[in-house]
């Protein structure tokens, strides 16, 4: 179950609770730390800058 590859929708926005990071920090899709982030109506939003997944946190 270690190995098991998820294979995520990158136009779905995910809910931080529901999919944490297996890595604090890094992009569960790709592994990159570098992403994009909004706040609207408090909702915080992080964007991957490489891949482009969306987690709401």
């Amino acid at each position: 179950m270690e190995n098991e590859k998820i294979e995520y929708d990158l136009e779905k926005v995910y809910d931080y609770n529901e999919y944490p990071d297996k890595v604090s920090g890094r992009c569960d899709n790709c592994g990159n730390a570098l992403f994009n982030s909004s706040v609207k109506d408090y909702v915080y939003l992080r964007e991957c800058r490489q891949c482009g997944m969306k987690k709401r946190i």
